[in-house]
């Protein structure tokens, strides 16, 4: 349609004709796609009872399975409360369950002038530069703010600093900011456990004295510098050039026997570190002069990965992890399944069939 009127795209149509941003076309065609597959929710908006604000919210996480349970709690509430209550879930949970604070996102917004801006853009694109591929919002400005929190240079520890609580019965992890605790996701709490400087046990109610015990770096200093020297200050991945406060990471998790020895010790970049405690990628266990990379389904990394089974073996990994289990053991059963399920296995079935096999190893162990 917007090329029969001269225009180069529809969303260039619709901000001429209507004035809309951008990102509000994309939005407002999210929703109507959206609600193609929620009957109730789409009906429910025609009619009245729920208003536009609400329906872009409930569309993010609501599923023909789970609409009408979001719709009963949708009820009564305003277009914000609605937000907050589908900040934190994912397409498919239902509003009771538990909130991830890996899916919460925050909102940033600067009042700049132009040269601020021009000057953001610049340092943005030389950040892109330096990292080889392209940065999300929350890459970029985790890049900017280490660069302001970050220390003298020492390769003996991390160039920067933040402080995390985690309790030591459900593993739920705060980071301390500016006086406030803000939840986190257990996946940034195992990044920061690769190279963490570990603080006496603080015992919450207890009369006990405060400890005088020192503080311990997971990574001895003169383990790390040398890391960084055989890495020479690059992330390990193939193909990846970043060289901007790299990560250390254990190839072997300390939970699952693995030392601080130089050999079971890499560089990453924050984004490929992020990657492998979430699952999506793999190191090849027992690989050692270079670094054999696996996307979840088991391709090569840079081969092209079956986006299906990928983002499943993924989403399978990170809930076997919250359930408990080792990261060393479910990487291993995720390999027996991809030699055992088919590559169409929905979701569900495959979860199931990892929590049997890892029960049966635990009974084995047990007996």
């Amino acid at each position: 349609m917007h090329q029969h009127f001269g225009y180069g795209s529809f969303v260039q149509y619709v901000e001429r004709l209507l004035g809309y941003a951008p990102r509000v076309t994309h939005d407002k065609v999210r929703v109507a796609e959206a609600l193609q597959a929620l009957p109730q929710l789409s009906r429910e908006l025609q009619e009245g009872t729920v208003n536009y604000s609400q329906a872009r919210e409930l569309t993010r996480v609501a599923t023909p399975q789970t609409e009408k349970s979001w719709l009963k709690h949708a009820r009564g509430r305003t277009a914000r409360e609605v937000e907050k209550l589908v900040s934190g879930r994912l397409p498919g949970s239902l509003p009771d369950g538990p909130v991830e604070p890996a899916q919460q996102r925050h909102v940033l917004r600067f009042d700049v002038s132009g040269e601020t801006l021009a000057s953001f853009r610049e340092a943005a694109t030389k950040l892109q530069r330096d990292a080889g591929e392209h940065l999300t919002d929350d890459d970029l400005l985790l890049l900017l703010a280490r660069q302001v929190l970050g220390g003298p240079a020492d390769d003996g520890r991390a160039s920067y600093q933040i402080a995390l609580d985690v309790c030591e019965q459900c593993q739920r992890a705060r980071q301390l900011a500016d006086g406030e605790r803000i939840d986190v996701s257990p996946t940034a709490a195992a990044m920061a456990s690769c190279d963490a400087q570990q603080l006496p046990r603080a015992h919450v109610g207890s009369a006990q004295q405060a400890s005088t015990e020192r503080a311990t770096q997971a990574v001895p200093p003169a383990v790390r510098r040398a890391v960084l020297r055989r890495d020479r200050h690059r992330c390990r991945v193939p193909g990846c050039t970043h060289a901007r406060f790299v990560d250390i990471h254990h190839v072997h998790t300390r939970a699952d026997g693995g030392d601080h020895s130089i050999d079971n010790l890499i560089t990453l970049c924050g984004a490929h570190h992020r990657a492998i405690h979430e699952g999506t990628l793999t190191l090849k266990e027992g690989q050692r002069s270079g670094l054999d990379v696996q996307h979840a389904d088991g391709t090569p990394y840079g081969d092209p990965p079956s986006s299906r089974s990928s983002w499943a073996y993924g989403r399978v990994f990170g809930a076997l992890r919250h359930l408990g289990f080792g990261e060393r053991e479910v990487r291993r059963t995720l390999v027996e399944a991809r030699r055992e399920v088919p590559a169409d296995t929905p979701l569900d079935h495959l979860l199931r069939y990892c929590l049997e096999q890892l029960t049966a190893r635990a009974c084995q162990r047990a007996s």
